[in-house]
């Protein structure tokens, strides 16, 4: 059974029924949001390509992270079987899962289509930070000459959340729009830092108390618009904010007061 998501129309940020949340078995279920929170949080995916000699399929695990907008973002070997095939047809196909226990077939999972590209020099330091960031193995080899950032373009998204939730979305409906936010992308790094050294407490409190996540060594790895992404070892989670953010001004202002309701016990949806 599928169907399209009346949510997929809005092409500007989430909708509030996007904010209060992802998750499938709530009455409130939001496809969009479900989709951006499993790409934000999957550290592992399964990258098909296409064989230039055959034309036949080839699937291998990939790891994964997400430049600002929630396109997903790979480090691959020129090596690679999958990085030979993409060169010859940039056409690929992303799976990623919601991980836990239980039947694997119960869990959400995101198919994404479209063309894979080398990142641009302008936006590699953004890449090459928010990658390692999730994957701190990957400062080892993330400068190796045989090694490549890329992003996913993405057209389509095919989301299965459970029985009658199959959802297309279009790509547009994936991506957080950030053309009007370039103060806050080029201030990202530095507030990512200051918060990772100097408000550890704070980043505790929005992984557990706002995103229900255990407790951890939980860090910043990315903000943007719409929420920040958070990491610790093995576990990624997503926390999103209560309004649109597009300063540094009013991401401290967002950020102080996340913290608040954080330690009073009264979270925003998320």
């Amino acid at each position: 059974m599928r169907r399209t998501s009346p949510a997929v129309c809005e092409r500007n940020g989430m909708s509030q029924a996007d904010r209060e949340t992802s998750n499938p078995k709530d009455e409130r279920f939001s496809a969009i949001g479900l989709t951006r929170r499993l790409l934000r949080t999957a550290r592992t995916g399964a990258l098909a390509t296409l064989d230039p000699e055959t034309g036949g399929p080839f699937a291998s695990l990939v790891t994964l992270a997400t430049d600002p907008q929630g396109a997903p973002v790979l480090l691959l070997s020129d090596l690679a079987v999958h990085t030979r095939n993409f060169k010859a047809d940039p056409r690929v196909s992303l799976l990623v899962e919601e991980s836990g226990a239980g039947d694997p077939l119960a869990a959400a999972r995101v198919s994404l289509t479209g063309r894979i590209a080398r990142i641009s020099e302008a936006a590699l330091q953004t890449a090459e930070r928010r990658f390692v960031a999730r994957h701190k193995d990957a400062a080892f080899y993330s400068g190796f000459k045989d090694f490549s950032f890329y992003c996913i373009e993405i057209d389509t998204a095919h989301l299965v959340a459970g029985f009658g939730r199959i959802v297309d979305i279009a790509a547009a409906d994936v991506l957080i729009e950030c053309s009007d936010c370039a103060e806050l992308l080029g201030a990202e790094a530095d507030a990512v830092a200051h918060m990772n050294a100097d408000h550890a407490d704070a980043i505790q409190l929005y992984a557990t108390r706002l995103a229900g996540a255990p407790p951890g060594d939980w860090r910043i790895a990315g903000l943007d618009p719409e929420g920040m992404d958070l990491c610790s070892k093995d576990a990624a989670c997503r926390v999103l904010f209560p309004e649109r953010v597009r300063a540094p001004g009013p991401l401290r202002a967002v950020l102080k007061q996340m913290a608040e309701r954080a330690r009073s016990g009264t979270p925003h949806g998320v």
